[in-house]
């Protein structure tokens, strides 16, 4: 399990916004490590683990997008059917809550590692439990 600093861009619901910070992070030389991508009617906050959050942040003040900075996990998982269970169950019995996840899943077909990053109430209950 590792912490890593995840970056949040917040942005406006429209064609070409994902485009936008995409570009800004890939001009900045940033590599996105994991995304995800929520929505409303008006808005879209854009969830990254990236190689450099210091760089990703400026990058994309500089292209007039707002975005925030904050620790979560990254816990490595075997690809198989019960162990995104198995480790929200160890979160559960010690009473971590979890914000939301989202992760990577290999399709090669062998007993690859998946990432799963988690923001919870309690990230040092998250290492000791992960």
């Amino acid at each position: 399990m590792l912490l890593k600093k995840q970056v949040t861009a917040f942005l406006t619901n429209e064609p070409g916004a994902l485009a936008r910070v995409t570009k800004a992070l890939a001009a900045a030389k940033v590599n996105i490590e994991g995304i995800s991508v929520l929505e409303n009617t008006d808005s879209g906050q854009v969830r990254m683990i990236v190689s450099s959050a210091n760089a990703a942040v400026k990058a994309l003040k500089r292209a007039g997008i707002g975005a925030t900075v904050q620790t979560v996990a990254v816990l490595s998982l075997k690809d198989r059917p019960g162990a995104l269970a198995q480790a929200a169950g160890r979160l559960a019995a010690a009473g971590v809550n979890i914000n939301y996840v989202y992760g990577t899943a290999c399709q090669c077909g062998c007993d690859c590692a998946c990432n799963l990053v988690v923001s919870a109430s309690d990230l040092k209950k998250v290492q000791s439990v992960a």
